[in-house]
């Protein structure tokens, strides 16, 4: 599942749009975040780990790993 696809899944889950989670973003970081950088970003694939942990962390989630049995 891609970046994209697993916030987009997120955002719905938790009832947030886009719009509203570029604010979240911008009052955390207290930078300018803008919801065409984050749709952008999103959709060429282009968002940094980190930034991606950031967005997941906001809408109350965590990346967790875990190995498969695939060796």
């Amino acid at each position: 599942m891609s970046v994209r696809t697993s916030i987009k899944t997120l955002l719905l889950k938790e009832n947030i749009t886009l719009t509203e989670l570029a604010k979240m973003v911008s009052a955390t970081t207290q930078k300018p975040y803008t919801v065409d950088s984050l749709s952008r970003k999103l959709q060429n694939e282009t968002m940094k780990y980190n930034e991606a942990e950031m967005l997941i962390n906001l809408l109350g989630y965590n990346i967790k790993f875990e190995k498969n049995n695939i060796c």
